[in-house]
């Protein structure tokens, strides 16, 4: 697939004075095709969103390049250049303070439209075009955002985000503040619409079961940098990187009995991103550390798509043994999540 986005030795650095920095994003690659799906995923203060927000401008790097369509971003040439404006979106994390409680919810969806020069009655067509597609009702549109659901709510952000025809949407925890309900209508919603319009998806996530229904590729953060990427159903079957094997199983399952333990447990803090160990940020963590860990390691590739940066990633792969019981998972959690959005079973993005 050819790739819509490029990102190469991403950097973005916070000062907070005497001499002192946030290492946010510490040299991070990665690559979006058109019409696929890339999550990242890591804990909180992994940089996710920092990632999402250099990608769209609102945030200039402290280094690296990023390319849209192979044209390099910066300086002049950002999301609100005429060139670019309309072609790459954003859905927020918390609905409610992502929309303006002072107009009501079809100018809401037409916004981004007065910036691309369109005339009241192609912004009216194109409104009702993206509320119907998110399974807005038309009669919602003269209403206000705090009238309405959270769910709801989103939807009206995602049509936002898909009224100027993008080509990327950055989906920023999109389901986090929903309720399980709503949140496997989203999900379902936002696969759908991909297969519809072929628009790529940035998805920021920490939530495991919506990424690996959602996703084609996962790239796993820890402290700023991508500790492992590859397809998702590889990824998720055979984790080759300690933290991913530790982030799957901190999963908590539907159904207690299908849980197994971890034989790899990280212990300890989390390093402080302003004094970061030189080489692997999960050394002083990780059960598998030997002294070669003391020099971080490259991105190694493991199979087709697949790559990690860990000295030891053979014998991780070796002793992982809690995915046989996250397979069961998929299948609980798809037989809960069916009632919800009428999706058929075995139908896991891959």
């Amino acid at each position: 697939m050819t790739a819509l986005l490029e990102v190469e030795g991403l950097v973005q650095h916070f000062p907070i004075g005497h001499g002192k920095v946030v290492q946010a994003v510490n040299g991070v690659d990665f690559t979006v095709a058109a019409g696929e799906t890339l999550a990242l995923v890591g804990e909180s203060g992994s940089g996710k969103t920092t990632i999402g927000r250099c990608v769209l401008g609102l945030i200039r790097p402290t280094g690296g390049v990023i390319r849209f369509k192979g044209e390099p971003m910066g300086g002049r040439r950002t999301v609100r250049s005429p060139s670019l404006r309309g072609r790459m979106q954003l859905v927020f994390q918390e609905p409610a303070e992502s929309l303006d409680p002072r107009i009501v919810v079809g100018e809401t969806i037409g916004e981004p439209l007065v910036a691309l020069g369109r005339n009241r009655a192609e912004r009216e067509q194109a409104v009702r075009l993206a509320a119907r597609r998110v399974g807005l009702p038309e009669r919602l549109l003269d209403r206000y955002p705090a009238e309405l659901s959270m769910g709801l709510q989103q939807r009206i952000g995602i049509a936002r985000a898909i009224v100027s025809d993008p080509e990327l949407i950055v989906l920023d925890e999109p389901t986090s503040a929903l309720d399980p309900s709503a949140r496997a209508e989203i999900i379902d919603l936002l696969i759908r619409l991909q297969k519809e319009l072929g628009t790529a998806y940035l998805f920021i996530s920490h939530d495991l079961s919506t990424v690996r229904y959602l996703s084609h590729r996962v790239a796993v953060l820890y402290l700023g940098s991508i500790v492992e990427e590859g397809p998702a159903a590889e990824l998720f079957a055979q984790p080759r990187h300690p933290y991913s094997v530790g982030l799957l199983a901190s999963v908590l399952l539907p159904n207690p009995a299908l849980r197994r333990e971890s034989t790899i447990r990280l212990e300890g803090e989390i390093p402080s991103p302003i004094d970061l160990p030189t080489g692997c940020p999960l050394e002083g963590r990780c059960p598998l550390a030997i002294p070669r860990c003391s020099d971080m390691p490259p991105a190694d590739p493991v199979a087709p798509g697949h790559r990690v940066r860990c000295w030891r990633h053979q014998d991780v792969a070796a002793v992982a043994q809690t995915m046989d019981y996250f397979e069961r998972f998929q299948i609980e959690a798809e037989r809960i999540l069916t009632p919800a959005t009428g999706r058929e079973r075995g139908t896991w993005a891959s």
